[in-house]
């Protein structure tokens, strides 16, 4: 097992798109250029996805944001009043738990400045165990690097 942290982003994303991903079109994900975005995100963060032989992993589901602005929102989509309904990508990926908090809020900076919600929807757990099929000895030698 492997103590990790899950993080997990919800991103708004064109209703073609989430058509297009949820026939299996995976194209959609470099077509979409919100999802291109937070996946160069992961591919620059080496820290994110990162499972022994195995990097920049992630998992992804697609659903729907809701919401209602209030009066000071500054919405992207949707006016004040309103109830809206975003179709959203939801992208899940996970990092060692040992990892440095200041690794940890650069990356989380990184997605908030990407990221086209005024106040976007960023989960970040406290450890969780991960089972592993890589020997410990693996990534006590990644984790020394």
């Amino acid at each position: 097992m492997k103590s990790v942290r899950k993080l997990r982003v919800h991103w708004p994303i064109a209703s073609e798109s989430f058509a297009r991903l949820a026939t299996g079109d995976v194209e959609a994900f470099e077509d979409e250029a919100g999802i291109a975005a937070l996946l160069e995100a992961l591919a620059e963060s080496p820290d994110l996805g990162d499972f022994g032989n195995y990097r920049h992993v992630f998992e992804s589901g697609l659903g729907f944001e809701g919401f209602t602005c209030t009066e000071g929102a500054n919405p992207t989509l949707g006016h004040v009043g309103q109830r809206t309904l975003s179709p959203t990508f939801v992208f899940t990926t996970y990092f060692d738990a040992a990892l440095p908090d200041t690794a940890v809020e650069r990356f989380l900076q990184h997605i908030v400045d990407i990221h086209p919600w005024e106040v976007p929807v960023i989960e970040l757990s406290g450890p969780v165990s991960v089972s592993s099929t890589a020997p410990a000895a693996a990534y006590a030698s990644e984790a020394a690097s």
